[in-house]
């Protein structure tokens, strides 16, 4: 192995809400009831790796953007720009990248050590099933910088207002035991507006999958309607 040769092991792959790319928040901490669940795989599954860890609210999670490995672009179009300016993929967050990685801060909220490592996330930003790579404390006096400039990221997006159909609704009161947080992780996934930046067809129905659920909206204006759920 040369100098610039390396080669990465996951420490695990995270368990998410989100089995499709559709529908992902675009950022972390944009859904916050959208937890991840880590499990450490040998031999990095010792409890001493993660020894202290618990005195930090936040983490970096590293990880691989593996769907999208290998299909690097020089520019891309951020959803930010509405898909119709191109900036280079250094200048992005698009997954679209020459070493296909990923960076997001995630609140920590569970380090299990009863059986191996399980860790606990929320404001998750991860297809399922996503190679994490390591793991590093958040240091919020060197991390955070309120005068940064963030280029054309200027704040949050704007968000729609959701609502739910009676059958949607109906749907979720008898879930309501089985998946208390379903109705909260709807909301915040819809209401970031995971519609491609072209799209305005209000006829249109998406579908997103969250859990083992397929959701089935409409976007009304500045409203998304949530039209059924169901089992796949």
């Amino acid at each position: 192995m040369t100098r610039s040769d390396f080669s990465f092991t996951p420490i695990g792959h995270i368990r998410t809400p989100f089995p499709d790319k559709f529908g992902i928040p675009r950022q972390p901490q944009l859904a916050k009831h959208a937890r991840g669940i880590l499990r450490l795989e040998p031999p990095y599954d010792r409890a001493e790796a993660v020894r202290g860890l618990d005195a930090f609210s936040h983490v970096w999670l590293s990880w691989v953007f593996h769907h999208t490995a290998g299909q690097w672009s020089p520019t891309v179009r951020p959803p930010r720009l509405g898909g119709n300016q191109r900036v280079g993929v250094f200048a992005s967050r698009s997954p679209f990248r020459p070493n296909p990685l990923g960076l997001s801060l995630v609140e920590l909220l569970d380090i299990d050590t009863s059986d191996g490592v399980v860790l606990t996330f929320a404001g998750i930003d991860l297809v399922d099933g996503t190679p994490i790579l390591d793991i590093k404390p958040y240091i919020p006096f060197v991390e955070s910088r309120p005068d940064a400039r963030g280029g054309f990221v200027d704040g949050p997006p704007p968000q729609l207002d959701v609502t739910f159909s009676a059958p949607a609704a109906a749907t979720l009161a008898e879930l309501g035991a089985s998946h208390p947080e379903l109705p909260a992780l709807i909301a915040e996934v819809l209401a970031q507006d995971p519609r491609p930046a072209y799209a305005n067809d209000p006829q249109r129905q998406y579908g997103v999958r969250l859990l083992s659920f397929d959701v089935k909206w409409r976007c009304l204006g500045q409203t998304a309607v949530v039209d059924e759920i169901t089992l796949p």
